[in-house]
């Protein structure tokens, strides 16, 4: 059985893996039934209430419909809780489904006021800003977040650090000012290898599981990690809406676990070396990294074990060398996204956070850095040439 209490590079290995030998197998199978046998009426029932409620299949009554349950995503939940220090997780098929699944879930006893603190990600300050889901928004600075609670406020969301431009947010005095409100952490830049929210206060903590988690541009996802009382109010609404994650897809983010603590540790050591690299390049007007310059902060090494493998850019030229940058780089990729094993490129304010209102869009010269496991002098060289043509 997986001991929670073991180093995070064990558990990243092991954890989800507690039925395999009973099964009679090592590597992690992929249960893609859309549908169940029942073995009656009478328990085939009871497990579909359980399971469309939001609890846990009675192996007697069958798992019934995979939109309810499926082994396969239910094991990544549990390797995913283990990492985050949780009771539970619980998994859907994107990050923004989570996002969604969270709102709703946490709206559903007419709280429908949400204390949101940007920087956000674009979909989610999109999201939050259109009120889609019939809620309301307070925009705040983190120390306002006691001030604009309500009585009806459900839910406070933060992200640290935050997308695109890296600040970093005090989670624990975020959460003590929210009280007995639930706050939602976006994890998704520093994973559960540098950062672990429950710890801190946090409800949940939220990745977009297509990014570091599955490590390598081929799969869509999104996890929660929380407590088990939360856990059923998110099962029971992505039973309803139908949010779940493919069983593939959880098997790609369950093996992108194995790797994870090795992939971050190594992107982040290039990240380090390419930030300060960046600082001394007269075509960078300012480096945001969590971990130097004006950036530096005392989260890093209490809340963060590390500063992570993101890099926001502000370039000299502006807007068009912005966009001479993000065309002239043959290394990077100009492409959305993070986390992968190949470092990425791409302009916020045009992408990522379009949608979101003029005056909370990071300005035109940012260029956001996804780093990756290329051999960082490569990644110098080719961000030089790029330079050199705007």
């Amino acid at each position: 059985m997986t001991n929670r209490n073991e180093e995070i590079d064990t558990l990243a290995v092991h954890a989800g893996r507690d039925d395999l030998v009973a099964l009679g197998t090592h590597a992690l199978p992929i249960d893609l039934s859309s549908t169940n046998p029942l073995p009656d009426i009478e328990r085939g029932g009871d497990s579909y209430e359980a399971l469309a409620t939001g609890g846990h299949p009675d192996p007697a009554g069958g798992f019934v419909y995979q939109r309810l349950w499926n082994p396969t995503v239910a094991r990544f939940e549990q390797a995913l809780a283990a990492l985050e220090h949780g009771e539970a997780a619980v998994a859907f098929g994107s990050g923004m489904a989570a996002t969604t699944a969270a709102i709703l879930a946490m709206a559903a006893d007419g709280k429908r006021h949400v204390v949101a603190v940007r920087p956000l990600y674009g979909g989610t300050d999109h999201l939050l800003g259109t009120g889609l889901l019939g809620t309301q928004v307070t925009f705040a600075e983190a120390h306002e977040v006691a001030e604009a609670i309500r009585p009806d406020t459900g839910l406070v969301v933060i992200e640290s650090p935050a997308n695109p431009t890296l600040e970093l947010v005090d989670i624990r005095a975020v959460a003590d000012a929210a009280g007995d409100v639930p706050l939602l952490v976006d994890n998704t830049f520093a994973t559960p290898v540098l950062q672990n929210p429950l710890d801190l206060g946090a409800a949940m903590s939220l990745h977009s599981a297509t990014k570091y988690i599955g490590g390598h541009g081929d799969v869509i996802g999104g996890v929660i990690a929380c407590s088990e009382e939360i856990a059923v109010k998110l099962r029971s609404t992505r039973a309803i809406t139908g949010a779940l994650m493919h069983p593939l897809g959880a098997y790609l983010c369950h093996r992108g676990l194995q790797t994870l603590p090795l992939r971050m540790r190594a992107q982040q050591a290039s990240a380090i070396e390419l930030a300060d690299w960046l600082a001394e390049q007269s075509a960078v007007k300012a480096v945001h990294f969590p971990g130097r310059g004006d950036a530096a902060s005392p989260l890093i090494g209490t809340q963060m074990r590390g500063p992570g493998a993101m890099i926001a850019i502000e370039l000299a030229g502006g807007y068009a060398a912005a966009s001479t940058v993000a065309a002239a780089v043959r290394l990077f990729t100009h492409a959305v996204s993070l986390g992968g094993v190949d470092s990425l490129i791409q302009h916020p304010a045009a992408l990522t956070h379009r949608p979101v209102p003029p005056e909370a869009r990071p300005a035109a010269d940012v260029l956001r850095l996804s780093v990756g496991l290329e051999a960082v002098d490569d990644l110098k060289a080719d961000l030089a040439q790029a330079f050199a043509q705007a």
